[in-house]
């Protein structure tokens, strides 16, 4: 038997090579500059995280009596509104405090530019800041005691009735201790204004889309016809009281159902001052014949329950 040739032989598979270990080499980083001579005990520390921003600068709720006169009155005067009028906040609330010490103790020298400063306490009442809210509160009181009646002459630009509207706004709000300083400067408006000119300005506030700001046109209203003598309530008119009080009997509010029985009271007092006979007939027949059938109701039912 012939020998195959070798080169008919079958082929032979190569021998994979071996795979050779790498070599892990490590990699020297380059130091900074700034690590060069640094250990680990002299090494810094990391820095602190940044302070917080600065709170807002306090402020100081001075009471009337703690506030003194000018030395040089005049000349102070000469920058109190730029001062009302500046961006800073805190600038504002030391302007405030200007306004209430020229107020107190130098009114003739603040009167020419009153009706101006009391549209910017309008606007500063009705900045988010409280204590600039607050501030002004406490200015319109100061400015209540110190004037009266004079501010009803602002006719023009309409500056006491915007101040009365915020006063009534704020002595509304939720925050306690802004509703309460409304509620000082409104009694010390009532206790300053003659009251016939007063409910002239209140009495649109009795049907105000705000229950709130009802209740509360309803307690001042309450409270300056409780100064009133027999000859004045009369002079303003019964019907119109008892007509101003009827909305405010059944509303939601007890503080605004409270002060409508009380203006109630107060013009049945009047009215059967000088009826000897059977007063209790003549309010009624005066009621029915004065007022709407539900109106008559609740004003009867209101003096039936005191």
């Amino acid at each position: 038997m012939a020998l195959r040739p070798i080169d008919n032989a079958l082929p032979t598979t190569p021998e994979r090579p071996k795979k050779q270990a790498k070599l892990s080499i490590p990699i020297q980083t380059q130091k900074k500059p700034s690590d060069f001579g640094v250990n680990e005990e002299n090494k810094a520390s990391p820095l602190p995280p940044p302070p917080p921003p600065p709170a807002d600068a306090s402020v100081d709720y001075i009471s009337s009596e703690k506030l003194k006169p000018f030395e040089d009155p005049e000349s102070k005067i000469q920058g109190l509104v730029e001062g009302l009028e500046s961006k800073d906040w805190v600038k504002v609330c030391e302007s405030l405090n200007d306004v209430r010490r020229f107020s107190l103790h130098h009114s003739t020298v603040l009167l020419p530019i009153l009706e101006k400063v009391m549209l910017i306490l309008v606007k500063a009442m009705n900045n988010p800041r409280s204590a600039l809210c607050k501030t002004s509160i406490m200015a319109a009181s100061d400015i209540f005691n110190a004037f009266g009646e004079k501010l009803l002459d602002f006719t023009d630009s309409g500056a006491f009735d915007r101040l009365l509207l915020q006063l009534l706004l704020k002595a509304s709000q939720d925050k306690k201790f802004v509703c309460e300083e409304a509620d000082k400067s409104l009694k010390s408006m009532v206790n300053t204004i003659a009251p016939l000119p007063l409910l002239n300005k209140l009495s649109g506030y009795v049907n105000h889309g705000n229950l709130r700001v009802r209740a509360k046109a309803a307690v001042s209203i309450s409270n300056s016809v409780s100064k009133m003598g027999v000859d004045e309530i009369k002079e303003f008119g019964l019907v119109k009281l008892l007509q101003m009080a009827t909305g405010s009997l059944n509303d939601r509010l007890p503080e605004a159902r409270e002060a409508a029985r009380s203006i109630v009271f107060s013009v049945y007092k009047a009215f059967t001052e000088n009826e000897d006979e059977n007063p209790g007939e003549a309010w009624q027949s005066f009621c029915q014949s004065s007022l709407s059938p539900i109106q008559a109701q609740s004003i009867i039912k209101a003096v039936g329950s005191q």
